[in-house]
Parts: structure tokens; sequence; C-alpha cells
């Protein structure tokens, strides 16, 4: 039988693997200088069969042989504008945090040449359209895709490395590439870098990590190899999902969160700020909801349905600044905040703030100490011109402090009996001339949606809004399945992908995992990585309004960093390749030998991860 390894290097190698030899031009790029023809240079992967790794996979990469090119402390980062200066500022954090390498930041190279000539090596950062970059759809680019959000064109000589974005967000993601070339000590963690204020320092933005830096001794030298890299993201819409319902995060670790999805080129970060078991968003207009509604008298202890709660009282939320804080620090990677009130359905917490909005309002409630309380207890919101005009101040506070143009509504698992067992509920319905509970869900969904688009927005739901009827302008989340995301897009809808069986990241990495959720729930890491969004047998017009997917992680069972980290890598990684790479460019045994790489960036990062993807073959992470 052949050799594990032996049948990942051939079907890697037998990609598109572009390779220039020393002095020869990549395709429609002149690089400011050809490499003399000197040794090859020592990979910056540890993988012994890659000259790079970066993820997710660029559309066009060419290795060139040459000198590498060193950083050091003599190198510098030149950047002109704000927004230049926004992603210099990155680079030069991640460097100093991480490898203890501190580099000048600069407008401009000095005037003296004695000056210059002290300079090591220059990094330069621009923005401006891809104008050197010819199109060449025979390597899958047009110039279409030159100017997507987030195309960005990067070369690396021997003396000069030139990172050049479409947009801002390009130019971001070009420094993220040039990171991921950075050599990476197998197994070392010198963690990460600090920023107790992201917003005080006047050079911005920094990475939030959990520990502090240790320096790298004096006169460090990174090397990285010559090459090209020609790259634009496939979909617009590239997302990771956080519950803090269920177990909430600090504001400091959402930050590194962030800063985990600006690393894998991601541009949205769903925020699911409210459920049965909390209210995690300072409310103004209702302060109530803090006082009762953000805490639970205690949690299920155990997988569900447990082996009793605790007694601890548990909960807290966010105030309105650390949310600003936030969001500040999102946009600063390029990353857009869709925060998420979940209604009608998933209330408790509400109800329990409000017992007159529910159903049943003389039945005493608290929000939810434990999970999966649909259909079992009645959380769900009763309509009435009062709920209605709390979902208006809530939304509007929302939108106040969440200037992105998605909210989500949530939409997804409202129990209808408790609708239909409800006398006022009833009436209501003859009232408006609703013939049944899916037109009542849709009513709400409507009411809510002309709440957000009086605000310029769009809004998000669950694929469940399919069941009762989309209200024009829905943007369908679909997590059931694939078929809802393509039968919303075939209705003329926006369509984000998240399907559970691939997309949720709270579900085991290996078969009989018995202690992050039921064993029935089972996605390893290959499955994520060839999951497709986009079946090839969608027309080009059903498929044009299928705009991207995200990951979700759900809390119940990883209340703390580790767990959760545990659960997102390297899932997470293999995501970002799916709605950033053509399918053309994905390889499933490249991706293999990246992880290599990808493994010791996390203990780099001083994050948790899970390796069962080489316990469960004869792949080695150390030899390989």
């Amino acid at each position: 039988m052949r050799n594990f390894l032996s049948i990942i290097l051939t079907l890697a190698m037998s990609s598109t693997i572009l390779t220039a030899s020393a002095g020869t031009s990549a395709p429609a790029i002149s690089p400011e200088s050809a490499p003399a023809s000197t040794p090859a240079p020592v990979s910056a992967s540890a993988s012994k069969h890659l000259r790079h790794s970066i993820i997710p996979e660029p559309q066009v990469v060419l290795p060139i042989d040459g000198a590498n090119f060193k950083i050091d402390s003599k190198s510098v980062i030149v950047a002109i504008g704000c927004e230049e200066m926004n992603s210099a500022a990155f680079l030069k954090s991640y460097l100093q945090k991480y490898y203890g390498v501190n580099i000048e930041l600069v407008d401009k190279l000095p005037a003296k040449e004695s000056e210059r000539n002290a300079i090591s090596s220059v990094i330069r950062l621009n923005i401006s359209p891809l104008a050197g970059v010819k199109p060449m759809p025979e390597f899958g680019y047009d110039l279409a895709d030159l100017k997507r959000e987030g195309a960005y064109h990067l070369e690396v000589n021997a003396k000069v490395a030139t990172l050049t974005g479409a947009n801002p967000s390009g130019l971001f993601y070009a420094v993220q590439s040039l990171i991921q070339l950075l050599p990476v000590p197998a197994g070392q963690n010198l963690s990460g870098i600090t920023s107790n204020n992201a917003t005080a320092s006047p050079v911005k933005p920094s990475l939030a990590t959990a520990s502090p830096a240790k320096s790298s001794p004096a006169g460090t030298s990174l090397y990285l190899p010559q090459i090209v890299v020609v790259d634009f993201p496939r979909f617009e819409y590239r997302g990771m999902h956080l519950d803090v319902v269920r177990h909430i995060y600090s504001v400091y670790y959402v930050k590194q969160y962030i800063d985990y999805l600006a690393l894998h080129k991601m541009n949205y970060f769903h925020w699911h700020l409210t459920d049965d078991q909390g209210w995690r968003m300072e409310s103004k207009s209702h302060p109530l909801l803090n006082e009762i509604g953000s805490w639970r008298a205690g949690t299920i202890i155990g997988i569900f349905p447990g082996t009793g709660v605790d007694s601890t009282r548990y909960g807290g939320f966010y105030t309105i600044a650390q949310m600003k804080e936030i969001v500040e620090y999102a946009s600063q990677r390029y990353i857009t905040v869709v925060p998420e009130i979940d209604v009608p359905g998933h209330s408790m917490a509400i109800i329990a703030t409000y017992p007159q909005f529910s159903t049943t309002p003389e039945i005493p409630k608290q929000p939810a100490i434990t999970w999966g309380i649909y259909n079992r207890q009645n959380n769900v919101l009763a309509p009435s011109e009062e709920v209605f005009k709390f979902l208006e101040d809530v939304f509007n506070e929302l939108m106040d402090v969440f200037p992105g143009k998605y909210i989500h509504i949530g939409a997804d698992e409202c129990a209808k009996k408790w609708w239909e067992e409800s006398a006022s509920t009833q009436e209501f319905m003859r009232k408006y001339g609703l013939k049944d509970e899916n037109e009542l869900q849709k009513y709400f969904a409507k009411r809510i949606a002309d709440i957000v688009h009086a605000r310029g927005r769009e809004f998000i739901g669950w694929d469940e809004m399919l069941d009762d009827g989309l209200v024009k302008g829905a943007v369908v989340m679909s997590w059931r399945n694939v078929e809802n995301g393509i039968k919303a897009a075939e209705l003329g809808h926006k369509a984000i992908m998240t399907p559970i069986k691939y997309s949720y990241f709270n579900v085991a990495q290996k078969r009989d995992e018995d202690t992050l959720c039921h064993r029935a729930w089972y996605a390893p890491v290959d499955s994520v990585y060839l999951f497709e969004p986009v079946p090839a047998d969608v027309p080009a017009s059903v498929a044009a309004n299928i705009i991207g997917g995200q990951g979700c992680m759900w809390t119940e069972y990883f209340p703390h960093k580790q767990r959760l980290e545990y659960g997102i890598f390297p899932r997470l990684s293999a995501l970002a390749e799916v709605y950033w790479t053509l399918p053309a460019n994905k390889n499933w045994p490249k991706f293999q030998l990246k992880l290599v790489d990808q493994f010791d960036r996390y203990d780099l990062w001083g994050a948790n991860y899970s390796t069962e993807i080489f316990r469960s073959s004869a792949f080695d992470r150390n030899r390989h």
C-alpha cells in the first residue's frame, strides 16, 4: 500500500503550482529587479514539500528562486495615507509582538544616500488600481477580478516587498499573506500581541492576545522567499459567528477572536447577542433587560439533558461603549460586525424581564438555565403593539451602535404551538387577517424589516423564514442545509451559507466525541474543506445571489477560550479557503501539508486547536 504522505504529495503537486526560475518573469508582472542565479532560498514553510503555506490559498502564486528577503531591525515599512498606515501598523505590531523585531514605519525613504544604504530592506504599502497586473483568464482571473473588494498584488524580491491593494481591504489582505510567509519556529509559542486599550495608541491597530510577547534576541532576522501573488476573494461575505449568550466572553477575548478572523482574511463577524439564556447588550431604553434578562440563576451540568443544574448566578452584558470599541477594533481589520437580536422565538430572557410580552404572562419565567428549550418551554413573543414598540426601541438602539449594513433578526426555531394555544394571539391574527401562525411569523419579520429598512440597512434571518414566506429584501442565512440557501437564491434573495453539517464548529471533530456535544454531530476538517457552497448544477443567475457563508460557534459546551479554540481550529482555516479560494485552486492534500505550518502559527498565537487530523492518519506533522 502506498504511503499516506506519498499519496497526498502526488495529489498536491498535481494542482497548478506556478514556479519561475531565476531571471524568469512572472506572467504579466515585471519584478523590480530580476534575481540573479543563486542557491534556492530557504523555504518559509516548515514543510519540506512546500515553498509557501498561505491560507487561504491565493488565486495565483509564483515562487521565484533567488536570495531571500530579510526583515530585521534595519528594515522599514513605507506607507502614505491613513488606510495604508492602518495596514502598516498591523504589520509592525505583528512583527514586534510575535518576533520581537521592531522596524520603523515611515512615509518616505530618507533623502540621504548614506541613510538609504543603511536600510536592509523595504516593505512598501500602496493602495491603487492593479494597473500593472494584466488580466490572465488562463490563470483564473480577469479585469473584473482585479477590481474586486479585497483584491491585491504582492511581490517580494531580494530587497523590496511591494504590497498593493486595489482598495484598503485588499492592502490589509496583502499584509496577511506577507505575514504567512514569515518563518514560524515549529512548536514555539512566542505568545501574542497585547493591547489593553486598542484605540489609545497613536499607531494602530495592534493585535489582542491573552499573554504578553516574549522578546526575540537582539539582531533577529526573518527570511522570506521571493514570490509574486495575485489574489482576490471568491465571495463577498466570509464570516464567523460567536454566541456570547450561552457563555459570555470578555471584550478582550472578543477582540482576539476578531484577530483570528482577520488573519484568515474574513470580513464579517456575526455576534449573537440575545437568546433564551441571556440578553448581552446594554439597553438604555429598557434597563430592566440588563437587571433581569442578562442574568440566569444557574447552568445545566454536562451534556443535555445533563445531570442537574448548578446554582451559580451567571451572566453579564456588554456596555454601549464596549460594543462600540469592538466595532472600531473590527473596522480597523476590515471586518463588519453583524449583531443579532433573536426574535420572536428564543426570547425567554425578554419575557422573563417583561412577562406581559408572553402569551402566558400569568406563568412566572426566568432566563433559561438549560439548553434546547424549543417546544418544551414557552419562549415566544406575543404579538401586540406594545411588543412591536419594544422591538422598535431595541433594534434602533442596536443600529445606533452597529453601523454595518446587515442586522440579524434571528427568526429561527419559533415554536408556533404557543401562538396556537393563545386566545389573545388568535384574536390578533383575526384582526390583521393572518390565516395561520406561519403568516404571523412573517408579520413579525415584516414589522422588524420595516424598522431596519427605515435606517437604510438590510436584515438577515435564519432559513426558517422560507417556511413562512420571505419578506421583501430578506437575506437568508441557510443553516439547516444547502438546499434552503439555493431556494432563497432562486427566489431572488441574497443567501449566506452556513449548513450545520459543514459549518457548525461546536460539533465534534472526530467520531464518538462526547465532551463537546451530542455524539451524533460530527464535522471533521476534511468535510469543512471539501464543502462546496455553490453546487455545479446551480445556474449562474442563481449562484450570483449566494454571497458567501460563515462558520458558527454556539457555546453551550464551550465555556472558555481553550475549549472554544479547540472547536474552531483548524476548521476555521479550512473554511477560510472555502470562501476565498476559487475551486480550481483548492487542493485538499496540499492543504494538509499547509496545516503543518498553520499548527505552528496556532502555537505562535497561543491558540488551542485540535490535532485530530494528524492523530487519525499516518501523517506526522513533525516530519513533514
